[in-house]
């Protein structure tokens, strides 16, 4: 099989395929990504066995059609270090041969019949869809809040909850939660369908960085133990993950005694300062809540301590509560500089939650204090 593709769009859909395809694994065959080739276009198929990814690449120029496994980690290097506009490949059972101008390699080949299936996207499947860059912008809001580490698995991912209109995301890792949400459509899931699945971090990051800016909405069939998304030129597929998600709705208070007002950007570079004088024993940051002003202080042995003082509308009794400024500013970080967010409080030692005007919700629990 002979076969021509621009190496600038080729480069790009494998380094999307490459975020699935494992560095170290027993099967060592997985270390490659398949590519098959039928009517013009050129599918690249990576996986891990847990979740995978289809990307196509349109335009490309073939003698017949064919599949081949391609070593993910040298082709990449090849693709970076040559700069030719097209990439041709001479592929036959035994070798790829790869020309880029004036350069040459050539590569042992394995048989694609033995790489493992990856599923496509059904279009007659039973499906929602929801607009593109509001669902991105939902992944982004809750993803880094799941706990990959955990023993707990359903905390290694993201829940989905599908309503009749609506999708709500929500990741916690026991210490903070985060709750965002996206209008659907078309939410007539198949009979075996999870209405609330829980789908892996990997899987998540690698939907958000399938859509690009271009793709206007992302289509999702959701079964019993498996989901797939199609974005644009990716198909990912993924197996749901183990364990019941916790009742994320009991865990947001439903009143406050303090609401406070804040502008993203100074809170944040606030926090930011905050966090020097910080380290693995003492990540404790107290945020003093007096009349007119919120005061963060931060104490660590062998470093020294921080106050920044930050002016706030905020006119009841004084407060102090303790947070690990990671927390506050991983959730500040994904929103505009000019956002503003309103920050639920009960009192010193009760979650606290921030709030945004489109229904983003946020809990974080305080820290317990040591003076």
């Amino acid at each position: 099989m002979k076969l021509i593709c621009h190496r600038a769009s080729l480069s790009a859909a494998l380094q999307t395929v490459s975020g699935v395809v494992p560095s170290r694994t027993p099967k060592e065959i997985l270390k490659n990504t398949k590519l098959s080739v039928a009517d013009g276009v050129a599918t690249l198929i990576g996986t891990n066995q847990e979740v995978g990814i289809r990307y196509d690449i349109p335009g490309v120029e073939t003698d017949t059609p064919g599949e081949v496994l391609l070593p993910t980690s040298r082709l990449i290097s090849i693709l970076r270090e040559v700069n030719t506009e097209n990439i041709d490949f001479d592929i036959n059972e035994s070798s790829i041969r790869i020309i880029a101008g004036t350069s040459e390699f050539k590569l042992s080949a394995e048989d694609p019949s033995e790489f493992p299936p990856v599923s496509g996207f059904d279009e007659n499947a039973a499906s929602l869809t929801v607009p593109a860059k509001a669902f991105r912008e939902q992944i982004r809001r809750t993803i880094f809040a799941t706990d990959v580490e955990s023993t707990r698995y359903a905390l290694g991912g993201v829940l989905l909850e599908v309503t009749e209109d609506r999708l709500n995301l929500a990741a916690t890792d026991s210490r903070r939660l985060a709750v965002s949400g996206v209008a659907c459509s078309a939410a007539n899931l198949a009979d075996d369908a999870n209405a609330s699945p829980v789908v892996p971090s990997k899987a998540m990051q690698l939907i958000e960085r399938s859509i690009d800016d271009d793709c206007e909405e992302v289509a999702m069939c959701i079964r019993g133990n498996d989901v797939v998304v199609k974005s644009g030129r990716s198909t990912i597929y993924s197996r749901l993950v183990d364990g019941r998600f916790p009742k994320y709705a009991d865990v947001i208070p439903n009143q406050s005694s303090v609401v406070v007002d804040f502008v993203v950007g100074p809170l944040y570079s606030a926090i930011r300062q905050a966090q020097i004088v910080t380290n693995e024993e003492s990540r404790g940051v107290d945020f003093e809540f007096n009349d007119g002003t919120l005061t963060l202080k931060s104490v660590a042995a062998d470093v020294g301590e921080s106050k920044i003082e930050l002016p706030i509308s905020y006119d009841a009794e004084g407060m102090t509560i303790t947070f690990d400024p990671r927390y506050v500013a991983d959730f500040l970080k994904i929103l505009g500089a000019e956002a503003s967010v309103k920050l639920h409080l009960i009192d010193g030692e009760s979650a606290a939650v921030f709030r945004t005007d489109d229904g983003y919700v946020y809990v974080i629990m305080p820290l317990a204090r040591e003076h």
